[in-house]
């Protein structure tokens, strides 16, 4: 049946999100007992606040809120970051997600206090592997993400930003995969940067170590676009802000076909994208948009996966 193929590709990228139903606005990962405060002692708990998020007609900004460590991905950290991206994730108010920084770097890779040799491998296997959840996340969701860059981005600083679908950065921004020269490979961080930028610019950066400037990162691929730094707010939300007047159930389907088929050769890719056209004409939207434009009105979307009567 026609109808099924678009409703089976948000289904398989939802059920994740259906497991994940507690939250709160403060990631609970990140809230702990200060080291100071004793059982009894009347002192309440210190809230080490990683994130902020606040939601304004359907665009989310999720805030990296830890500037005195230059915003480590911390293991709370990126249990915070998935909190929020995950956070009522099937609501169709929910249009777009932008994520930016607060401070002058907006990441400097993961906490390096956290991967010294004190730690268990179980531990280290544990931020390696949510770090690769919260990334590969990022792709599977039926939203656009948008990366609001303002300063320094290393490591998997870097890696965050290339696995975002769109990236807007100031013109001082920085990009670097620095590891090499503390003795950790950024190996991580080379899975999205090396599949943003040519090979060549990629091995580059992995083998020295050295930053490159907003502009190249826009010359190879990494950036969107790159704006004054007083225009980066404005410029980020333009591109919000048309990305929420179209269908969200049209704009789901669309990013999940972009990454299937970029793993397709030609053919395939082809032969999966043509029957996705036809699944995407079944949708209500994707009649609504074509009669709205033949009418010359204004579509109204419905934002849902279900079938026009027609």
């Amino acid at each position: 049946h026609s109808n099924s193929s678009p409703k089976k590709a948000l289904a398989a990228s939802l059920r994740l999100w259906r497991l994940r139903s507690s939250w709160i606005f403060r990631c609970p990962v990140a809230s702990r007992l200060s080291s100071g405060a004793s059982a009894g002692s009347g002192q309440q708990p210190q809230l080490e606040k990683l994130t902020s998020t606040r939601q304004l007609d359907g665009i989310r900004h999720i805030i990296l809120n830890n500037p005195k460590k230059r915003n480590a991905l911390s293991l709370s950290m990126l249990k915070c970051l998935r909190d929020d991206i995950l956070h009522d994730m099937e609501s169709k108010a929910l249009r777009v997600i932008i994520i930016s920084a607060e401070g002058p770097v907006f990441s400097a890779g993961h906490d390096l206090k956290e991967l010294s040799f004190e730690q268990d491998t179980k531990y280290l296997r544990d931020v390696f592997e949510t770090c690769a959840e919260v990334m590969t996340l990022l792709q599977k969701l039926p939203v656009p993400v948008i990366a609001k860059v303002n300063g320094l981005a290393t490591a998997a600083g870097c890696q965050l930003v290339a696995s975002c679908d769109i990236a807007v950065a100031s013109e001082k921004s920085r990009f670097a995969t620095p590891g090499v020269n503390i003795g950790l490979f950024c190996s991580t961080p080379a899975v999205a940067v090396g599949r943003a930028l040519p090979r060549k610019v990629a091995l580059e950066m992995l083998f020295t170590g050295e930053p490159i400037s907003a502009h190249d990162a826009l010359l190879h691929g990494l950036l969107s676009r790159v704006v004054p730094e007083d225009k980066l707010e404005e410029e980020t939300m333009k591109i919000a802000c048309k990305i929420c007047e179209t269908s969200r159930s049209v704009v789901a389907l669309g990013k999940a076909t972009f990454y299937r088929q970029m793993a397709l050769d030609l053919d395939a890719a082809y032969r999966m994208t043509s029957q996705i056209m036809v699944d995407n004409l079944t949708l209500k939207d994707g009649q609504e948009g074509i009669e709205a434009f033949i009418q010359k009105r204004k579509p109204v979307w419905s934002h849902t996966v279900d079938r026009a009567c027609k």
